[in-house]
Order: structure tokens, then C-alpha cells, then sequence
């Protein structure tokens, strides 16, 4: 796996397969462009590599030249070419090669032969080393093609991601989002630690527990443990920087992790917006937001029969309970409307048995 600025890409075609498909192409460039002394002409930035090992591989005489146009920002396509260099050479008459690293919609195939035709060019053919028939939206037939792809964003082999990646030998596809991330909620007492565990091991996700990210900073003095304990020593709220990193941290020691479940955080708008930009540059993102809904009548008497064997005196005394579980939907109730606007918000009935209350957060995980 490769990292390119915040996006991750995983390997998709080999060197091997590349050459190969670079073999046909040749071949049949040279079948039919034999003592014809055709211009090659390679689209930059990303044919340049392509377009060498074509020039090795053909066999007659030829020319070759570049063009400079772009259609594309970041991973997707804008649909609109620009031309950044023009064509100076002379192609009235002549049999044209367009080599492209890869041929999508087609919009920068269209502009280009545009051009050629108003230069007098005799004939063109088209030859690419990676096409997506699915992407491809015009009636320009593709003489020589390499490899069909899916529609997937690929770096690698002349193809960037914000100008990184060309000098990749093999081929790279952006990592697929497969992985589960759960922020989960429940007002105190409704169960929610022992669902974690559960579903942590049904699942096979990363139990992110901030409250356990803390206490382990601060006891190993870690540099962001001893951070937050200055804050902590002085009574202040820890800042939600130091608070992200610790989690990036954690995240970052589970990167083969099929997902995460982040319990305790976040608890504002802010911070949720700062958790989607911690996994999106991991090439991921939070997969929904679930809460475990339990009548309050049931907590308090849950919390006041827990209090008998816990030992926590906001387990034994009702009122504190009734102010923990205020609390709890005072700040619940802003991240259920961030969350609800991205149709990520999933309310899960928490009144019941164990395995009861595991396969109904199982039903709304496996729809994800």
C-alpha cells in the first residue's frame, strides 16, 4: 500500500501485466503503420513513460511530439480540457498516433483530434494504455487499447494523484472504503461498554474508548499524555487538538484494522468534524453514528442496582444520575443532527437482553 498526500492506494496491476499490454499495443502499431513514418503524439503529463516504451517497441521510422492538456483535479475528472501547450508540428497529411496513459470520458481525446483535423492531419489513430469503457462517453473509436479497466481511480506508470505517484512502476487503484467506523452512543447505563466488547469481536473493529486513550497517555507520559495533563492539572478542558491526535495515534497503531468503534468522542460538532478529516486521510470515514435508546425510568432504576455492587457513588444517588443522563442528551442531541444530515444516525431500541440488543445493532451494522 501506497500513501499520496491523504489517500491511500493499494496495488492493482502488476509491472508484468503492464508490459504485456504494452507488447499488443506495439504489435499492433507495427502491423499497421509499417514504412508509414507516423507522429507519435504523447498527452502529458501522464503518457510520457507509456509513449517511450511504445517508440522501443516500434519498428520503422518515426517522429514523436507532446501536448499538454487537462481535465483533471484531484480524483475526479472536471470535464472540462483545457490546452496548456499546443501542437507546433506539421501534420497536414500525415498519419497521427495519440498516446494516452489512460482514456476516461474521452473529453481530451475529442479536443485533441479537434485540433488535428483543423491541422490537415491525413489519418489518426488512438492508442491507450488504460481504458474504462464505462467512463468512456464518446463515439471516437479506440484503436489500440492496452487493459480495460473498471471505472477506478488509479496512480502509478505516468498517472498522478495531485502531481505524486507517476514514478510508480506498478499500477495502484484508491483503497476501497470497506471499513466499518462506528461512533457509539448510549446514555449511562444502557449497556453501551458491554455492547462494544460484543460487537468488537463480532466484527472484528478497533474499540477506541477516549476516556482509556487518556488514562494510558497520561500514565505512560506519553508527549500528548503529559500535554493534556497540564491541561487537566490547571482544570481546563483539554483542547480537541491534543484530544485528535491521540486518536490518530491510536488509529494509526491498527492500520490493518477492518474498522473502528469510537466511544466518547466525539461530543461536539467541532470535534465530529474533526474526526471525519482524521479518516479521510485515511482513505476512510465514519460509517454511522449508532445510539442505544433506553427510557430514562429504566436507567435510573439500572444505575441505582448497579450502584449496589460498583462502589461509584454517581451510581447511588439518583439525582446525580438524572443530571448525567441530561447531560448525556443535551450533548447527544447535537451530534444526532450532525449525523442525521448525512443520513448516518441509526436509534437502536437498548431495552433488553444482551443478545437481543446485539442483534439489532447487528442489523443496522450489516446494512452499512
Amino acid at each position: 500500500m501506497v500513501k499520496l498526500h491523504d489517500l491511500q492506494f493499494v496495488p492493482f496491476i502488476s509491472e508484468e501485466e503492464i508490459g504485456t499490454a504494452i507488447d499488443k499495443v506495439s504489435a499492433g502499431l507495427n502491423q499497421d503503420l509499417a514504412n508509414k513514418n507516423p507522429l507519435f503524439i504523447g498527452v502529458l503529463n501522464g503518457a510520457f513513460i507509456f509513449a517511450s516504451e511504445v517508440l522501443k517497441r516500434f519498428d520503422y521510422d518515426c517522429e514523436i511530439s507532446f501536448v499538454k492538456l487537462a481535465s483533471y483535479e484531484g480524483t475526479e475528472t472536471t470535464h472540462e480540457v483545457k490546452e496548456l501547450v499546443g501542437l507546433g508540428e506539421e501534420v497536414t497529411g500525415r498519419t497521427v498516433v495519440i498516446l494516452e496513459d489512460i482514456v476516461d470520458t474521452g473529453n481530451t481525446i475529442e479536443v485533441l483530434i479537434e485540433m488535428l483535423v483543423e491541422k490537415g492531419c491525413l489519418t489518426y489513430k488512438i492508442a491507450t494504455l488504460f481504458y474504462k469503457p464505462e467512463a468512456y462517453t464518446k463515439k471516437i473509436n479506440i484503436n489500440y487499447i492496452g487493459i480495460e479497466i473498471p471505472n477506478r481511480f488509479i496512480v502509478g506508470y505516468g498517472l498522478d494523484y495531485k502531481g505524486l505517484g507517476r514514478n510508480l512502476t506498478e499500477v495502484y487503484q484508491l483503497k476501497p472504503n470497506d471499513m466499518t467506523n462506528l461512533v457509539l452512543f448510549g446514555p449511562p447505563g444502557a449497556g453501551k461498554g458491554t455492547q462494544a466488547e460484543v460487537l468488537k469481536q463480532k466484527y472484528n473493529l478497533v474499540h477506541i474508548s477516549t476516556g482509556d486513550v487518556f488514562r494510558y497517555n497520561i500514565k505512560n507520559e506519553t508527549e500528548l499524555g503529559t500535554l493534556a495533563k497540564s491541561y487537566i492539572d490547571k482544570g481546563q478542558l483539554v483542547p480537541d487538538e491534543v484530544t485528535i491526535n491521540m486518536l490518530n495515534a491510536e488509529v494509526d497503531k491498527n492500520q490493518e484494522a477492518k474498522g473502528f468503534i469510537f466511544d466518547g468522542f466525539p461530543r461536539t460538532e467541532a470535534q465530529a468534524d474533526s474526526l471525519d478529516k482524521l479518516l479521510e486521510s485515511k482513505g476512510a470515514m465514519v460509517s454511522a453514528m449508532v445510539a442505544l435508546e433506553v427510557d430514562d425510568e429504566v436507567l435510573v432504576q439500572r444505575l441505582l442496582e448497579r450502584g449496589k455492587t460498583s462502589g461509584r457513588p454517581d451510581d447511588a444517588d439518583e439525582k446525580v444520575i438524572r443530571n448525567r443522563i441530561k447531560v448525556y442528551y443535551d450533548e447527544t442531541a447535537i451530534l444526532k443532527n450532525y449525523y442525521q444530515k448525512q443520513d448516518k444516525y441509526f436509534g437502536v431500541d437498548g431495552v433488553g437482553g444482551i443478545d437481543e440488543i446485539t442483534e439489532r445493532l447487528s442489523s443496522v451494522i450489516d446494512k452499512l
